[in-house]
């Protein structure tokens, strides 16, 4: 069972972990006798619900900076953009420090672009719909031909009917005035 704490001490525990001189979840639970796992969800929850924004009322205003996710796969897009823009804007020497002060690997960057690049060479869905469209419309033109002649035919044979109906079989009126 976890022990209530107060927001504030949550809000300066996160902060001890977010910032240019960030203690990690295990060293600060070293230090202040917390449990690792109950700080790392405070810090992941600061960075999904904007904890870091909401202060007290006597709290004296600091610089506004959110915490970024530690997980990539927790980022957002327009943040995995930036770093791949970043990282292609970078020489190759400082990219090794760039990602580890990002907390990647270049594995993850290659991933980030590959996801990239399959989205920009995919068809565009208004492309699809259109090609989708024009299908439609040219199945919908063949059906109203087919069904069309489909009613012409079934208005021939019910003329044929009416037909034999008022003048009779003419097969057989031909057969008894030949004399067959």
């Amino acid at each position: 069972m976890e022990m209530p704490y107060s927001e504030t001490f949550k809000r300066r525990m996160i902060q001890k972990m977010s910032g240019p001189d960030a203690l990690s979840a295990g060293d600060l639970a070293e230090k202040e006798g917390l449990c690792q796992p109950t700080l790392s969800r405070w810090l992941r929850n600061a960075g999904k619900l904007g904890d870091m924004k909401k202060r007290s009322p006597n709290s004296e205003p600091k610089e506004k900076t959110t915490p970024r996710p530690r997980r990539p796969q927790d980022w957002s897009l327009s943040e995995k953009w930036r770093v791949l823009v970043e990282a292609d804007a970078m020489p190759t020497e400082g990219l090794g420090a760039y990602l580890r002060r990002e907390g990647l690997h270049e594995s993850q960057l290659e991933q980030w672009r590959q996801t990239a690049r399959e989205a920009l060479e995919a068809p565009r869905p208004r492309q699809r719909q259109t090609k989708e469209r024009k299908r439609i419309k040219e199945l919908e033109r063949e059906l109203q031909r087919k069904e069309k002649a489909l009613a012409e035919v079934a208005a021939l044979l019910v003329l044929k009917k009416k037909a034999q109906a008022i003048w009779g079989d003419e097969d057989d009126d031909t057969n008894r005035r030949n004399g067959g």
